[in-house]
C-alpha cells in the first residue's frame, strides 16, 4: 500500500473516536475519556502514522543531504537555506535534536543507497558501480553483469514493511557497522553480516528496545570479526582518561572516561552493593533481610550511595574487607567464551576469539579472556547441541552456584519476555513446583527471571513448561487476554545470550552460495 494512502486510512480509524477530535488543549481530557481498549487502539494506529511519517521524513532528510554535498558549493541546497550542513538545515525545520537530525540523514542516505543499488547503480560496499569496473573483471565478468546487493538490504525491506522503525533501523546499522572481517573475503563478510541484520531484525519484530539492539548489533560485529574486536577494544582503552575541575560556585566536577573492562567492573561494583534497590534476588538470611531494609531506607538517592562507594573504594584500596564493603556477593566480572581457551591465536599470542560478559553480553576480545584466565582461573560448563548445561544433580533443594552460572550461560539474564535485567540480578526459578509436582533442581528444568516476572509467575498464574529439551514456553493464566482483546497464547521464551549462536545459528540465507548452485560460467 503507498505510503500516503496507509497514513489516511489510518487517520479515518482514528476520527471515530470522538474524545479526540478537539482543540489541542482538550487532548488531554479527551484522551483521559478513553476506555483501555480504545488508548491501546490509538496508540498503535498513531505510533503507526509516526512510522509513516518518520520513514518519509529521512528519505526527504536523505535527499536534502544528498543535495548539500560539498562538491555543491554554495548552491547545495542547505546553503542556499543559509546552513553549514544538511543536519544543521534538517534541525532548523524538524525542532528536534541534533542527534535526531543526524539519525534522519544517516537512515535517509542509507535507503538512498540501497535504492541505487536495487536499481544497479552501486555494488555491495556502496561504491558506485561503474567505478570499479576496470578493476573487475573483463567484459561478462559477474561484477560487471550482476551489481551485488548490499548487506544491508534486509533493513531495508523491514523499515519499508513497518517491521523496523528508523530508530531500530539506525541501530543495528551503526551497531553492525561495515563487513570487514580479518581473512574472511568481502563476498563472504557481507553475507554474514546480512545474515546478522536479518536476525536482528527478528529480534526488533519480536520487541527487543532501541538500546538493546544497538548493543546485540555491537556483539555481533564483534563475534563475526575478532580481530576487529581487538582493535576496537585497544581503541576505546586509549580513550580512558579522567578530568576534573572547580566550576565558579565551588563545586569540583569530575569526567571519567571508562575502558569497557573496568566499566564492567564499576557496573558490577555498584550492582553488589544496591541490588536490594534495584530489585535483585531475595535475600534469605535474616542479616540479609535487615541489610537491604537498612539500604531501601537510607535516603540518599542511587546517584549519591554509587558516589559514597566509590570514593570509600578508593579510600580502603586494597586494605579493605570485601564483606563488610560489599555484603554477601563480592562484585566481579564474569566473562562467558565458547570453545576452548588454547587457540586459535594471532602471530603474537592473542586468542582470536572474543568473550561476554556475563551481565549485558558486551564483547571482550581474546587478550581479556586471557588474562583473566590467568587471574582467575575458570568454570567449564559443557553443553549439548540445544545448548543445555549438563545436570549436576538435584540433592539440593536450591540451585547451586554452578548451577547458576550454567543458567547464565544459557539464559544470558532474566528469559522473561522484554526484560533486559542481567543475571546477577535474577532468581533461579524451577519450572516445575517442588512441593506439588516433585520438582527437581536441575538445569533443565530451571530458568533464570527477575523478581518481577518471577513473582508474577507465582502471585499471578502464569507457568512456564517444557517438552524434554525443546524450548522454554510461558503460558498465561486461564482468561487472560491479549493487547488487542483476544484470549492470550502460550509463547515461546528466548535466550537472551549473545553466544547463543554457539548452539543455535541461524539459519542460512536461502539463496546463493549457499544453498543454489553457481549458473554455468560464474
Amino acid at each position: 500500500m503507498n505510503i500516503l494512502t496507509a497514513m489516511r486510512e489510518r487517520l479515518d480509524r482514528l476520527a471515530v473516536f470522538a474524545e479526540l477530535d478537539v482543540e489541542p488543549a482538550g487532548l488531554p481530557q479527551g484522551a483521559a475519556a478513553l476506555s483501555d481498549a480504545s488508548v491501546l487502539e490509538v496508540l498503535r494506529e498513531v505510533t503507526g502514522i509516526a512510522n509513516d511519517a518518520e520513514r518519509l521524513q529521512s528519505v526527504v532528510a536523505g535527499v536534502a543531504a544528498q543535495r548539500s554535498k560539498r562538491e555543491n558549493g554554495h548552491s547545495g541546497l542547505a546553503a542556499t537555506q543559509g546552513h553549514a550542513s544538511p543536519v544543521a538545515l534538517v534541525q532548523s525545520i524538524t525542532g528536534g535534536t541534533r542527534a535526531d537530525a543526524l539519525r534522519q540523514v544517516r537512515v535517509g542516505q542509507s535507503l538512498l543507497d540501497g535504492a541505487a543499488s536495487d536499481a544497479g547503480g552501486y555494488s555491495g560496499n556502496g561504491t558506485d558501480a561503474g567505478a570499479d569496473s576496470h578493476d573487475a573483471g573483463g567484459p561478462g565478468s559477474e561484477a560487471e553483469d550482476t551489481p551485488r546487493t548490499p548487506w544491508h538490504a534486509p533493513l531495508h525491506s523491514a523499515l519499508w514493511a513497518g517491521r523496523l522503525t528508523t530508530a531500530q533501523h539506525d541501530a543495528i546499522r551503526g551497531g553492525l557497522g561495515e563487513p570487514d572481517a580479518d581473512g574472511v573475503d568481502p563476498a563472504s563478510a557481507a553475507l554474514a553480516w546480512s545474515v546478522a541484520a536479518e536476525t536482528l531484525v527478528d529480534e526488533a519484530v519480536a520487541g527487543a528496545s532501541v538500546e538493546e539492539l544497538r548493543a546485540r548489533a555491537r556483539q555481533l560485529r564483534d563475534i563475526l570479526d575478532p580481530v576487529g574486536a581487538e582493535t576496537r577494544f585497544q581503541e576505546r582503552y586509549e580513550k580512558r582518561s579522567l578530568r576534573m575541575w572547580i566550576d565558579q560556585h565551588g563545586q569540583h566536577h569530575g569526567h571519567l572516561v571508562l575502558d569497557d573492562e573496568m566499566a564492567l567492573w564499576l557496573r558490577a561494583t555498584f550492582a553488589a552493593a544496591l541490588r536490594p534497590r534495584r530489585g535483585g534476588p531475595r535475600f534469605i538470611s535474616d542479616a540479609d533481610r535487615a541489610a537491604a531494609k537498612e539500604l531501601s531506607d537510607d535516603p540518599r538517592s542511587n546517584e549519591q550511595l554509587e558516589y559514597d562507594l566509590f570514593v570509600d573504594l578508593i579510600r580502603a584500596g586494597a586494605l579493605a574487607n570485601a564483606a563488610d564493603v560489599f555484603g554477601a556477593r563480592q562484585p566481579g566480572v564474569r566473562i562467558v567464551m565458547v570453545g576452548d581457551a588454547s587457540g586459535p591465536r594471532d602471530p603474537i599470542g592473542r586468542l582470536l576469539t572474543t568473550g561476554h560478559a556475563e551481565d549485558g553480553g558486551d564483547a571482550l576480545p581474546g587478550s581479556v579472556v586471557d588474562r583473566n584466565i590467568c587471574m582467575n582461573g575458570t568454570v567449564t560448563v559443557t553443553i549439548d547441541s540445544g545448548g543445555n548445561p549438563l545436570d549436576v544433580g538435584h540433592e539440593q533443594r536450591l540451585f547451586t552456584t554452578k548451577q547458576k552460572i550454567a543458567l547464565a550461560v544459557r539464559d544470558g539474564g532474566c528469559i522473561g519476555e522484554g526484560c533486559s535485567m542481567p543475571a546477577s540480578y535474577c532468581e533461579a526459578h524451577h519450572i516445575d513446583h517442588v512441593a506439588t509436582e516433585n520438582g527437581r533442581t536441575d538445569i533443565d528444568r530451571g530458568v533464570l527471571l527477575c523478581r518481577f516476572h518471577h513473582m508474577q509467575l507465582h502471585n499471578n498464574g502464569w507457568k512456564i513448561i517444557r517438552e524434554g529439551h525443546g524450548a522454554f514456553v510461558l503460558v498465561p493464566p486461564a482468561g487472560h487476554l491479549g493487547p488487542r482483546g483476544e484470549p492470550a497464547s502460550p509463547r515461546v521464551l528466548r535466550t537472551k545470550a549473545p553466544w547463543a549462536w554457539a548452539w543455535d545459528p541461524p539459519p542460512p540465507p536461502d539463496r546463493p552460495p549457499w544453498r543454489e548452485a553457481r549458473p554455468p560460467g560464474r
